[in-house]
């Protein structure tokens, strides 16, 4: 009788073990992120937040308009997670600026409401970052203005950032309509370039930043993909619909009917690493809103960029790594990726 209670335990115990084994993995925590981004104006930061939105994997602390009408982009944030039902996301509204480029989207905008209380994004990049020490990525898809007011107005505060990811620059290669040429030159990227001395102060403030410039965000959504998300029929694709055409109807160069989606890429880096692999490299910004690659051994240059001098000689300290930067980007995994998940 021992022996048949000592098999039943054993026997217990290994169904046990087993079930624990068959158990699936927890998964890990959703990334904790702030979005600073100038959505309405060009159409990838719609395309960009509608995949943010859709990914259970990050946990959006809150999303601050920035650049131009701040208070406009506001009111198209708010009707568009109105509509994506994801009203409880709260909203912070940038420093507004003067803007050379049109709002595409204000017609869009305008019949949305301004958020009540909206804080200010400095404040708001600020009281995440020392709520969540060490968790929080700022996620910026535009000039990086309000990141650095953030940046100036408590130095220690914006240091409890976990990183700064950003759709900017242009290392090896510049503006381009087709993947199929050689790259063109390196040239000043537009949200780099619209406010030159934050770059440069951000790139200087040791926060480790993830950097996906102009080489590998240059990714543009063809018209099948088009078509299955505008057929699809729910009220978030129907926002990405009315969003595109509106951006559409303008006189603008770059509204042609097949948009690049810049913005996506940094959000989909953060869901899948692998997609957009990384490389360490010093950036230097210069005061013509370049981004140059300082080569190893050699000493950083220019603006707020500059490298430190040592207290004896006073002779530039060679350049250490002050980004993670893709250079090239696994584009069929990107789009597979952004379609699954907004028609999924």
């Amino acid at each position: 009788m021992r022996s048949l209670k000592r098999w039943a335990a054993l026997a217990l115990l290994a169904l046990a073990s087993g079930a624990a084994a068959a158990a699936p993995a927890s998964a890990p925590p959703a990334q904790k992120v702030v979005v600073s981004t100038d959505i309405g104006d060009d159409i990838d930061d719609a395309f960009a937040l509608a995949l943010l939105l859709r990914s259970p994997e990050l946990d959006v602390l809150g999303i601050a308009s920035a650049w131009g009408d701040t208070a406009l982009r506001a009111q198209l944030l708010q009707r568009l997670l109105q509509q994506a039902g994801r009203s409880e996301i709260p909203l912070a509204i940038g420093q507004k600026t003067a803007s050379a480029i049109p709002f595409s989207q204000a017609r869009w905008a305008a019949q949305g409401t301004l958020p009540r209380k909206a804080p200010d994004a400095a404040d708001f990049i600020l009281a995440q970052a020392r709520r969540h020490p060490g968790q929080v990525t700022l996620l910026v898809l535009g000039p990086l203005t309000d990141a650095v007011r953030a940046l100036q107005r408590d130095p220690h505060g914006f240091a409890q950032l976990r990183q700064v990811v950003l759709m900017g620059g242009s290392v090896r290669a510049g503006y381009g309509k087709s993947r199929y040429r050689p790259p063109s030159a390196p040239a000043p990227e537009y949200n780099i370039v619209s406010d030159i001395g934050a770059a440069q102060r951000v790139f200087a403030a040791g926060v480790p930043i993830v950097m996906l410039p102009l080489d590998a965000t240059q990714v543009t959504l063809e018209e099948p993909e088009r078509v299955a998300l505008f057929a699809h029929g729910d009220p978030l694709t129907d926002a990405l619909t009315q969003l595109y055409y509106q951006w559409r109807d303008t006189d603008q160069p770059w509204a042609s009917a097949t948009p690049t989606l810049f913005d996506v890429v940094p959000v989909a880096q953060l869901l899948d690493p692998g997609l957009c692999p990384t490389v360490p490299l010093r950036i230097a910004v210069d005061d013509q809103g370049y981004t140059r690659e300082v080569p190893p051994g050699a000493s950083a240059a220019g603006g707020a960029a500059a490298a430190d001098t040592s207290a004896e000689g006073g002779h530039a300290a060679p350049a250490a790594a002050n980004a993670q930067v893709c250079l090239a980007l696994d584009r069929p995994r990107l789009i597979a990726l952004y379609m699954q998940r907004l028609l999924h």
